[in-house]
Protein backbone atom coordinates (compact mmCIF):
# COMPACT_ATOMS: atom_id res chain seq x y z
CA UNK A 1 0.00 0.00 0.00
CA UNK A 2 3.13 2.94 0.62
CA UNK A 3 4.50 2.16 -2.79
CA UNK A 4 1.32 2.53 -4.58
CA UNK A 5 0.44 5.49 -2.26
CA UNK A 6 3.75 6.94 -2.92
CA UNK A 7 3.21 6.44 -6.45
CA UNK A 8 0.39 8.08 -7.29
CA UNK A 9 1.20 10.76 -4.95
CA UNK A 10 4.57 11.04 -6.73
CA UNK A 11 2.21 11.10 -10.27
CA UNK A 12 0.23 14.20 -8.57
CA UNK A 13 3.23 16.68 -7.76
CA UNK A 14 4.60 15.91 -11.49
CA UNK A 15 1.14 16.36 -12.91
CA UNK A 16 1.02 20.06 -11.22
CA UNK A 17 5.09 20.48 -12.01
CA UNK A 18 3.69 20.10 -15.78
CA UNK A 19 0.74 22.67 -14.77
CA UNK A 20 3.42 24.74 -13.70
CA UNK A 21 5.22 24.67 -17.29
CA UNK A 22 1.89 24.97 -18.96
CA UNK A 23 0.83 28.28 -17.18
CA UNK A 24 4.37 29.71 -16.35
CA UNK A 25 6.59 29.06 -18.50
CA UNK A 26 4.75 27.86 -22.01
CA UNK A 27 1.73 30.14 -21.79
CA UNK A 28 2.05 32.37 -24.87
CA UNK A 29 1.85 29.28 -27.03
CA UNK A 30 -1.23 29.00 -28.94
CA UNK A 31 -1.61 25.26 -27.95
CA UNK A 32 -1.43 26.22 -24.29
CA UNK A 33 -3.40 28.80 -23.91
CA UNK A 34 -6.02 27.08 -26.29
CA UNK A 35 -5.98 24.34 -23.79
CA UNK A 36 -7.16 26.58 -21.38
CA UNK A 37 -10.30 27.68 -23.60
CA UNK A 38 -8.69 30.69 -25.00
CA UNK A 39 -10.08 32.11 -28.29
CA UNK A 40 -6.95 34.50 -29.33
CA UNK A 41 -3.52 35.60 -28.43
CA UNK A 42 -4.80 38.61 -27.19
CA UNK A 43 -6.97 37.28 -24.49
CA UNK A 44 -3.99 35.04 -23.72
CA UNK A 45 -2.08 38.14 -23.51
CA UNK A 46 -4.77 39.34 -20.85
CA UNK A 47 -4.76 36.43 -18.58
CA UNK A 48 -0.78 35.88 -19.23
CA UNK A 49 -0.12 37.71 -15.55
CA UNK A 50 -2.36 35.35 -13.79
CA UNK A 51 -2.25 32.12 -15.38
CA UNK A 52 2.26 33.15 -14.15
CA UNK A 53 0.99 33.35 -10.98
CA UNK A 54 -1.56 30.50 -10.62
CA UNK A 55 1.15 28.53 -12.33
CA UNK A 56 3.66 28.81 -9.11
CA UNK A 57 0.68 28.23 -6.42
CA UNK A 58 0.72 24.71 -9.05
CA UNK A 59 4.38 24.07 -8.22
CA UNK A 60 4.29 24.90 -4.92
CA UNK A 61 2.04 21.89 -4.18
CA UNK A 62 3.78 19.55 -6.31
CA UNK A 63 7.36 20.87 -4.40
CA UNK A 64 5.25 20.34 -1.36
CA UNK A 65 4.08 16.91 -2.13
CA UNK A 66 6.98 15.60 -3.17
CA UNK A 67 9.05 16.88 -0.22
CA UNK A 68 6.50 15.32 1.79
CA UNK A 69 7.42 12.11 -0.25
CA UNK A 70 10.94 12.67 0.57
CA UNK A 71 10.30 13.13 4.39
CA UNK A 72 7.80 10.04 4.77
CA UNK A 73 10.57 7.72 2.95
CA UNK A 74 13.25 9.02 4.41
CA UNK A 75 12.19 8.38 8.55
CA UNK A 76 10.70 11.52 8.96
CA UNK A 77 6.93 9.57 8.84
CA UNK A 78 4.66 12.08 10.64
CA UNK A 79 6.04 15.57 9.25
CA UNK A 80 5.97 13.64 5.49
CA UNK A 81 2.60 12.30 6.04
CA UNK A 82 1.23 15.74 7.41
CA UNK A 83 3.10 17.61 4.02
CA UNK A 84 1.38 14.89 1.83
CA UNK A 85 -1.69 15.32 3.50
CA UNK A 86 -1.96 19.07 3.60
CA UNK A 87 -0.87 19.68 0.01
CA UNK A 88 -2.79 16.74 -1.80
CA UNK A 89 -5.79 18.21 0.27
CA UNK A 90 -5.37 21.41 -1.02
CA UNK A 91 -4.97 20.17 -4.70
CA UNK A 92 -8.18 18.76 -4.36
CA UNK A 93 -9.61 21.35 -2.93
CA UNK A 94 -8.32 23.76 -5.52
CA UNK A 95 -10.14 21.29 -8.14
CA UNK A 96 -13.38 21.90 -6.39
CA UNK A 97 -12.44 25.65 -6.35
CA UNK A 98 -12.33 25.19 -10.23
CA UNK A 99 -15.51 23.26 -10.75
CA UNK A 100 -17.34 26.32 -9.01
CA UNK A 101 -16.57 28.31 -12.12
CA UNK A 102 -18.62 26.38 -14.41
CA UNK A 103 -19.62 22.58 -15.52
CA UNK A 104 -17.30 23.22 -18.84
CA UNK A 105 -14.76 23.12 -16.50
CA UNK A 106 -15.18 19.35 -15.06
CA UNK A 107 -12.34 17.97 -17.54
CA UNK A 108 -9.48 20.19 -16.23
CA UNK A 109 -11.03 19.43 -12.58
CA UNK A 110 -10.82 15.77 -12.95
CA UNK A 111 -7.52 15.98 -14.20
CA UNK A 112 -6.37 18.28 -11.18
CA UNK A 113 -7.86 16.42 -8.38
CA UNK A 114 -8.17 13.02 -9.15
CA UNK A 115 -4.60 11.47 -8.68
CA UNK A 116 -4.25 13.84 -5.25
CA UNK A 117 -7.74 12.41 -3.88
CA UNK A 118 -6.47 9.26 -4.46
CA UNK A 119 -2.91 9.80 -2.82
CA UNK A 120 -4.99 11.56 0.02
CA UNK A 121 -7.14 8.74 0.62
CA UNK A 122 -4.26 6.42 0.25
CA UNK A 123 -2.02 8.24 2.79
CA UNK A 124 -4.66 7.88 5.40
CA UNK A 125 -4.65 3.93 4.84
CA UNK A 126 -0.97 3.33 5.35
Amino acid sequence: MTILATVVVGLAALLHGYIFLMESLWWRRPAIWRRFGLRDQQTAETVAPMAYNQGFYNLFLGVGAAVGLVLFLTGSETAGRTLVLFTTASMVLAAVVLLTTGRRFLPAALTQGTLPAIGFVLFLLV
